[in-house]
């Protein structure tokens, strides 16, 4: 059964690609997380992940999508995920969605002064700002040996759809020019 959702309103669809499938957030005006989760993909994850998130965007009606610049010379995206970004990003245009990028640095700067935070510090100010919706989602601290927790891609798409909400942008050109690598 599908959820109702209301007329779009400045609604934000925030995607986290990962090895396992994406991560997912939807905020609208004021801030209001609306759904999140993440779809896991087997076989050919590239174009199942692309149609679980035509998917999202069908039912949803974003009038953004946001993801993480994986084209920076900093990232250290694997190649499929950096050729899923690109897919995703000439899929938006198909869907006539606007789209945002932000890398993971600008990300850390938004949420840490000094720029210098880690994935679990930034988890747990989220699930501290929506504690009824993503308390009870936080997984517990990494330790070295352990791969990371599915959730965290919650997380990962939270924190895009914040750091657009809270700079109000809308990099256009810088999606462009990531479409032309």
């Amino acid at each position: 059964m599908k959820k109702q959702i209301p007329p779009k309103h400045a609604r934000t669809l925030a995607i986290a690609p990962s090895t396992r499938g994406f991560g997912f957030a939807v905020l609208e005006e004021h801030n209001t997380l609306v759904d999140w989760g993440v779809k896991s993909v087997t076989g050919d994850k590239n174009s199942r992940s692309i149609a679980k998130m035509e998917e999202l965007i069908a039912h949803y009606e974003p009038a953004v999508l946001v993801l993480q610049d994986t084209s920076t010379k900093h990232s250290r995206r694997a190649p499929r995920i950096r050729a899923l970004s690109r897919q995703i990003l000439a899929m938006a245009v198909r869907c006539k969605v606007s789209a945002a990028l932000f890398s993971a640095e600008q990300v850390r700067q938004a949420f840490f002064a000094d720029g210098k935070g880690t994935k679990h510090a930034l988890a747990e100010i989220l699930a501290n700002r929506f504690p009824d919706e993503l308390g009870s989602r936080l997984p517990p601290k990494r330790r070295p040996w352990m791969s990371e927790d599915y959730r965290m891609d919650i997380f990962d798409a939270v924190a895009l759809a914040l750091v657009f909400r809270l700079k109000n942008v809308k990099e256009t050109a810088r999606v462009e020019a990531f479409l032309e690598n």
